[in-house]
């Protein structure tokens, strides 16, 4: 069996998080954290930001997306990762 590739586990964990929720989303994000072809890779902060922000952990999530911005390469990369640098109450899910 041909082991996928960090981004597609990447993908993997984002499509498990909308499904049974940020924590689980997090958790399997977390694994990624050291994986080498990821340690430069921009979405992944700014994916654990988003997770971060759903779960209500602010502060967490406002230094992943600052790392994500810093991580872009130009303004078009970095004006996606920008929504997380405004308050988080303005940006996070509310559920019913």
């Amino acid at each position: 069996m041909v082991a996928p590739l960090p981004i597609v586990e990447l993908n993997h964990a984002v499509a498990i998080g909308m499904a049974f929720g940020p924590a689980v989303g997090l958790e399997l994000l977390d694994e990624l954290r050291d994986e080498p072809t990821l340690k430069d890779y921009h979405l992944l902060p700014s994916t654990r930001g988003d997770l971060l922000a759903r779960l209500g952990r602010d502060e967490e999530a406002r230094a992943e997306f600052e790392r994500a911005a810093q991580l872009t390469r130009n303004e078009r990369e970095r004006v996606p990762a920008q929504p997380g640098l405004r308050p988080l109450s303005e940006i996070r899910i509310r559920r019913p």
